[in-house]
């Protein structure tokens, strides 16, 4: 039988729909769960489980108690063995690396770890290179190349690997950003190392680029078309990055480069919002929403902006969704489409299709949106 190694950070993803940007450390994990955070981790890590269901009779499934991955797999079918030892009250990034130490002693053919960048790192830094690791993407940033493209996805990319059909292993980059830095609006990611993945391209997510010197003049033309077609009797939604970054320094107003604000009469009504903070402003109102998908992944929803949940997603209509992206952010894909990981898959389902995308002062192309 195959051995499966399975580690949750249960707590990983808390900070997105409240608009924290992450949950490391116990002071903000607290203030997430005052405000409201609800677990994400281990629903998402149900789905890949639920992807592997009809190999659990040929999978040796070790992971650890209760939420860091007892739990999950016990709901999907499996008998796991579960590693003695570890905190069961609250758990840390040391938790995950004595697992993950302990299942490459046990010599798992691939560690399943459910997380963000954080516990990528954690991972990487207990194994380095030696066993064969895939993550299940479950944080608010998710930037590293060692996450498969959503749950589903991890799910089956692990059933290839196991059964000897997806045979091609690669070493993959392992990145993680300051909280701190990012939540005063600051974005710089380290590489910390690599981690050996199992790859096949249409399963596992890119590297997140960002945006070039060069590519501002394309951001400052969509920025002029886009505030030219703003209309009065909408409230306007703006998502993060440098090419909404344009729109809002053209209209001179302050803004949130990581966060999501809202505008209304080409004034800032709504700053660096939360989900309910959104849902308070736009209900019973007309709204747009304006995003720009992450370079080379091709993310429009669930990486960085979990903030525009499936709750303001419908509120908002599918029809009132503006997206925006220089031509090299297009070529960055590669043809790839662009992905919607909202954690909601009838969500994800409605918003697939293709959608237009504003390239620069009226010009577009028509892109297909995939989950």
């Amino acid at each position: 039988m195959k051995k499966l190694g399975l580690i949750i950070n249960p707590i990983a993803g808390m900070g997105g729909r409240v608009g924290l940007k992450g949950t490391d450390g116990p002071g903000i994990l607290q203030k997430a769960i005052e405000i409201g955070a609800e677990p994400v981790a281990q629903r998402r890590t149900l789905d890949t489980l639920n992807a592997l269901a009809p190999l659990k009779e040929s999978i040796a499934l070790i992971t650890c108690p209760c939420k860091m991955g007892e739990d999950a797999a016990v709901e999907c079918g499996f008998t796991p063995k579960i590693i003695a030892g570890l905190s069961l009250a609250s758990t840390t990034a040391k938790d995950t690396m004595r697992a993950a130490r302990s299942m490459r002693e046990m010599g798992v053919d691939l560690l399943l770890f459910a997380g963000g960048d954080g516990t990528a790192r954690d991972v990487y830094e207990a194994i380095g290179n030696s066993t064969v690791a895939l993550g299940i993407p479950t944080g608010v940033k998710v930037h590293s190349a060692v996450f498969a493209l959503n749950p589903v996805a991890a799910g089956d990319l692990c059933a290839l690997y196991l059964q000897g059909k997806a045979k091609k292993v690669r070493e993959a980059e392992v990145m993680d950003i300051d909280e701190e830095d990012y939540r005063k609006g600051n974005l710089s990611a380290r590489l910390y190392g690599y981690l050996k993945i199992p790859f096949r391209s249409r399963y596992v997510q890119r590297l997140k680029s960002g945006s070039s010197p060069d590519e501002r003049y394309s951001q400052e033309s969509i920025a002029a078309f886009v505030i030219e077609n703003m209309l009065d009797t909408h409230h306007y939604i703006i998502g993060p990055g440098t090419t909404t970054r344009a729109i809002m320094e053209k209209l001179g107003l302050d803004f949130s480069l990581l966060g999501i604000d809202i505008v209304f009469r080409k004034k800032l009504v709504g700053k660096d919002l939360n989900e309910m903070e959104i849902l308070s402003l736009i209900q019973g109102k007309l709204c747009k929403m304006i995003l720009t998908p992450i370079g080379s992944q091709g993310y429009l929803l669930g990486r960085g902006n979990q903030q525009i949940s499936p709750k303001v997603i419908s509120s908002v209509g599918k029809d009132n969704i503006i997206i925006v992206a220089t031509p090299n952010k297009i070529d960055s894909l590669e043809g790839r489409p662009l992905f919607v990981d909202t954690g909601d898959e009838k969500t994800d389902r409605w918003l697939s299709g293709y959608f237009r995308i504003f390239t620069s002062y009226r010009d577009s192309i028509i892109y297909r949106v995939a989950h």
